[in-house]
């Protein structure tokens, strides 16, 4: 990847104040950049007196990534995950299950878009129900007060034929595996991933296998009106956060995003450009009320094709 001292004719923002900022931070190239953490990155930059500008020039380098190394990026991914064989965890939903090959693949970010009443949320607690009853303890990061004890036991509860006693024992054992953390903004969010990347580092919370975020939109929505540049680099800065800790502890990391109105009266996913290039994996869903039956389309997947779809339902 190229040194930051070559691109100065074609990105003026990156200028010899740029590179010296970037240099204090032990940054000389666009690939130093993807090894640090951007969320400290853009805060560090509040102690110069041209912050907006420093600002402007990470946003500027953060476009260059995406738009022309993401596919080396995912290059990468692919052949990191061909030689991990990174394993499943079940959605709890047989037919999505089928459709995904097995799940939600460990060590990837996955995403699921769609309208409001679309099932994101459903889906999300039948995973955290599933997951917890049998693989570990599962981090469910609450935005908008969605998580409901109450489904999660309904779904223990469908998906036993067992005894009275063994099924109380099953659900004592998913509601102590799931850990509900309520998040209202990007920075408290923040602050949640890195509580979390330490104690996974030390061993602390070894045998967490799910981190759910429902929704991640709803965090970074807010922090994005403006045009302004520290916005964009927080929202970038965090899904690469969520992509080292997915990666490096072989987590699952589910999260959920909603639609905005697009061109000519159509629906796109929230977040715009810059986003969509960061999920390993982005499933649309959509429901149709008169049937009562949801489907999932693929808009991203290293291993499946654009466009593939499933019906299912969700009871």
């Amino acid at each position: 990847m190229p040194l930051l001292s070559s691109m100065e004719c074609d990105y003026p923002l990156i200028d010899s104040n740029f590179r010296d900022f970037c240099a204090s931070h032990v940054i000389y190239s666009v690939e130093d950049f993807l090894l640090r953490d951007l969320y400290v990155l853009v805060i560090s930059t509040e102690q110069h007196h041209n912050s907006e500008r420093l600002k402007e020039g990470i946003t500027q380098v953060l476009t260059i990534i995406n738009g022309q190394h993401q596919p080396w990026v995912n290059g990468q991914e692919l052949l990191d995950d061909a030689l991990q064989n990174k394993s499943s965890l079940p959605t709890g939903c047989r037919r999505i299950d089928v459709f995904l090959h097995g799940g939600l693949k460990k060590g990837h970010l996955s995403e699921l878009v769609g309208p409001s009443s679309s099932g994101k949320t459903q889906i999300c607690l039948r995973a955290a129900s599933r997951v917890a009853k049998g693989w570990g303890k599962i981090i469910f990061l609450d935005s908008g007060n969605s998580f409901s004890s109450k489904r999660v036991a309904q779904f223990v509860t469908q998906t036993s034929d067992s005894s009275a006693y063994e099924v109380d024992k099953a659900l004592q054992q998913v509601m102590n595996n799931i850990v509900c953390l309520s998040v209202f903004d990007i920075f408290t969010l923040f602050e949640v991933l890195h509580q979390l990347k330490n104690n996974l580092i030390s061993q602390v919370d070894q045998h967490i296998r799910m981190i759910i975020i429902d929704s991640i939109s709803s965090l970074i929505t807010p922090i994005l009106g403006g045009g302004g540049a520290q916005g964009h680099a927080l929202m970038v800065s965090v899904g690469f956060l969520l992509k080292r800790l997915a990666h490096e502890h072989d987590i699952c990391i589910l999260v959920t995003n909603h639609m905005v109105a697009g061109e000519k009266g159509t629906s796109k996913p929230a977040l715009g450009e810059s986003w969509r290039g960061i999920p390993h994996v982005r499933l649309l869903l959509s429901r149709d009320r008169a049937r009562n039956i949801s489907s999932m389309s693929v808009l991203r997947h290293p291993h499946m094709a654009t466009g593939d779809r499933i019906e299912f339902e969700v009871q």
